[in-house]
């Protein structure tokens, strides 16, 4: 399969409020250019047929060797693996995780299709059934403050606190 990237930064942030999965070794964002057109935030110049990937790689998870290594790891796994799973005229974004480093290679290409097939679910995999991108279930720190955010789904959380001692001198 011929690999379509995306370039621009432009491309990358049209991505955000797609469908998303994650999982340990990357996250996926989906978006149907069809979609982006009709929102307004795409170009109509864009001629591009085939699906097309993004890879991001950020400077918290080491040098540009490490780095470079993650996005090669990551581009070979969707070039292996993406063709049957990945829908045409559609954008995707992969989020590299330091796992991606460490994971077997084998592992890491059914991921890429885990990921691209939960994108692509029915309804999407957007909400609250996918994974937070910090790994914790964000309606469980969330809170209702009474600031105007309130927390759906949530099941109360029950707390049990340690009495505090007075430290000796």
């Amino acid at each position: 399969m011929q690999l379509v990237t995306l370039k621009r930064r432009a491309d990358f942030l049209r991505l955000r409020g797609g469908a998303r999965w994650a999982n340990a070794c990357f996250a996926l964002e989906a978006r149907p250019r069809a979609q982006l057109l009709q929102d307004g935030t795409g170009e109509t110049g864009e001629t591009a047929t085939g699906a097309r990937f993004g890879f991001t790689v950020t400077k918290k998870l080491g040098n540009a060797v490490v780095r470079n290594r993650i996005k090669r790891r990551l581009r070979e796994a969707v070039r292996l693996s993406a063709s049957p799973y990945s829908q045409p005229d559609y954008d995707y974004v992969l989020i590299a995780r330091e796992a991606a480093l460490k994971r077997r290679f084998a592992d890491l290409q059914s991921d890429v299709q885990v990921a691209l097939q939960r994108v692509h679910a029915k309804g999407g995999a957007k909400g609250g059934s996918t994974p937070s991108t910090s790994g914790k279930n964000q309606s469980a720190t969330s809170s209702n403050t009474g600031s105007g955010s309130k927390v759906q789904d949530a099941a109360p959380i029950a707390v049990r606190l340690k009495p505090r001692t007075p430290a000796s001198d």
